[in-house]
């Protein structure tokens, strides 16, 4: 069978194909001449995204400072390990050597870092310790990051914890003042331009795109040496008699700047790791209690105020209880005609249940209320209390009753601190200020007159009679009121349960300091407020007086000591 010869490829078809071949040519010419003279933004964008970055510049923190600027709370520079995971995972031996490093499971490592895989950067470890950043940087691994971060360092600890708070992992502000002033604190981090070789790591600085803005400091009233002072005594007197908690309030009568706040139990804001939610309430602002006996220099002034009663007036407390109504308020004695002056001197309930039944609701609720009990200080402290005033219209009588022996109200250790200070300095009241050079104006809240004559009344609480003679401190006059309340429940008050509590100023003659001690549930055998809170106070007081070098007053106890002593002369 014969085959038939080779036909020839037709000249149209050869014509087209070379055509079409002219044609793609020149289109990848034209595509080239485009994107690398014409429009070159799409590959500057392309490389951009891979080799530049913007990252963030750390900015530090404000300083916490104490009244004489020593630091309560100060920003550190630390290292922390960040990472694009899809360029560690391309070296699985290099996960293994970083998690080494770290101290960590090489497993838990890779299984998150493919988890993130999508992200292109996350956190590795922050905040290391020096040694171990440099272990890590010497790896020199792809796709790791080590970035300056700022950690907040508290070097008082314990002692002002509750004052000052802390912050997170993001150096944010989650407790206290360091939560209550984050925005000033906090200040604005920079932005830094960067190129990156093809590991991820930082071979050149570009430029700064916005400059770094550093927190502003934070100038507290608290003294870091009165703190220490009154959180190593409250810490003993807790111990001491088995309580569960204590606070401890020191104002500037005057400025009604806080001096010392202190709690315990407290807890280390430098190692948050076995953290309890309990300890991390400032007890001084945020927990309320029934004040008992403390509360009846206020009835006391209310009566003085209707110009009906003055300090001798005479009240007949026999024979030593009284009824309101299904219940009974009893004195520790019957006392039998005392006056004004002694129902603060013996704490008498039922010469207090008397002149409160001579006053009217109104004004003695007025008088509670210039005080300051039942509204928050205006410290502006995270989780302040009001406590508890209940509006006048609202009272029984057994109501009035009760709130002149200190139930039926509740109150803050910083309140009472408010209300003593206010006595002390004339019947002029402050709000209590945390921060150095706060607005603060007076208010006439009582004729001084009258607040001289209570403070008169309440030096005799610390005198040879009186209930708070272990207040005293030698060689100044102190003048105060104790209290002691049975804790309240659900289903009324708890037996043998109590708050043991003191709140005065020294000196009388010319009144600094203005201070409350509360101890809660003392349980070894004492728990009156004379007994447990009144020796705490006389300690505080008498270290804060060398401390802010207030000169003695008590001129005739010294008189008497030296005599005692040999000398006279």
């Amino acid at each position: 069978m014969s085959r038939e010869p080779n036909c020839p490829v037709p000249v149209s078809r050869l014509y087209g194909f070379l055509l079409i071949v002219a044609l793609c040519s020149v289109a990848l010419v034209a595509r080239a001449i485009n994107l690398q003279v014409v429009d070159t933004e799409q590959l500057q964008e392309a490389g951009n995204d891979r080799f530049l970055r913007d990252v963030l510049i750390a900015t530090p923190r404000g300083n916490v400072l104490d009244r004489n600027g020593e630091p309560l709370a100060v920003s550190t520079p630390v290292d922390s390990i960040g990472a694009d995971p899809v360029r560690l995972l391309e070296e699985p031996e290099g996960v293994r050597e970083l998690a080494r490093a770290l101290g960590a499971d090489p497993d838990d490592m890779e299984r998150r870092l493919t988890q993130k895989s999508k992200q292109r950067f996350i956190w590795i470890r922050r905040r290391l310790h020096p040694a171990v950043a440099d272990e890590v940087r010497a790896l020199a691994l792809p796709g790791i990051e080590i970035r300056k971060e700022y950690r907040r360092f508290y070097p008082a600890g314990e002692v002002a914890a509750h004052v000052v708070g802390f912050t997170n992992i993001d150096d944010v502000g989650q407790e206290g003042l360091e939560l209550a002033y984050n925005d000033w604190l906090q200040g604005e981090p920079g932005v830094k331009r960067v190129i990156r070789d093809g590991a991820g790591r930082i071979i050149e600085h570009v430029e700064v795109v916005r400059e770094s803005e550093p927190g502003r400091d934070l100038n507290l009233t608290i003294d870091r040496r009165l703190q220490y002072l009154a959180y190593r005594e409250l810490k003993s007197a807790v111990h001491k008699h088995g309580a569960l908690s204590g606070s401890v309030v020191l104002l500037d009568v005057e400025t009604g700047e806080v001096l010392a706040m202190v709690n315990y139990p407290s807890y280390n804001p430098n190692n948050l790791e076995n953290l309890r939610h309990e300890a991390l309430r400032n007890r001084a602002v945020t927990d309320v209690f029934e004040p008992g006996s403390v509360m009846k220099p206020f009835v006391v002034a209310a009566a003085l105020e209707t110009g009906r009663w003055r300090p001798d007036t005479p009240i007949d407390a026999s024979p030593g209880w009284i009824s309101i109504g299904r219940f009974t308020a009893k004195d520790h004695h019957n006392y039998g005609p005392i006056d004004l002056t002694r129902l603060i001197t013996k704490s008498s309930n039922v010469a207090a249940v008397k002149v409160a039944r001579d006053l009217e609701p109104e004004q003695m609720w007025d008088t509670y209320d210039r005080f300051g009990f039942g509204d928050v200080t205006g410290t502006a402290f995270p989780g302040e209390s009001a406590g508890v005033l209940r509006n006048w219209r609202r009272w029984k009588r057994v109501e009035q009753d009760t709130l002149s022996y200190g139930y039926g109200l509740s109150v803050t250790a910083l309140q009472l601190a408010g209300a003593f200070a206010a006595l002390a300095n004339d019947g002029r009241r402050r709000s209590p200020s945390l921060i150095a050079g706060a607005d603060n104006p007076v208010e006439s809240i009582l004729d001084p007159g009258l607040a001289r004559s209570v403070s008169a009344m309440l030096e005799t609480v610390t005198g040879p009679e009186g209930t708070g003679k272990q207040a005293r401190v030698e060689n100044y006059r102190v003048a105060g009121k104790t209290g002691t309340s049975r804790k309240s429940s659900a289903g009324g008050y708890k037996e043998r349960r109590y708050i043991a509590s003191f709140a005065g100023f020294a000196p009388v003659s010319a009144p600094r300091i203005a201070g409350v001690a509360v101890v809660n549930d003392p349980s070894n055998g004492e728990y009156y407020g004379g007994a447990v809170a009144a020796p705490l106070f006389s300690a505080v007081m008498t270290g804060a007086m060398r401390l802010m070098n207030v000169a003695p007053d008590n001129y005739q106890r010294m008189v008497a000591s030296n005599d005692s002593a040999g000398g006279g002369q």
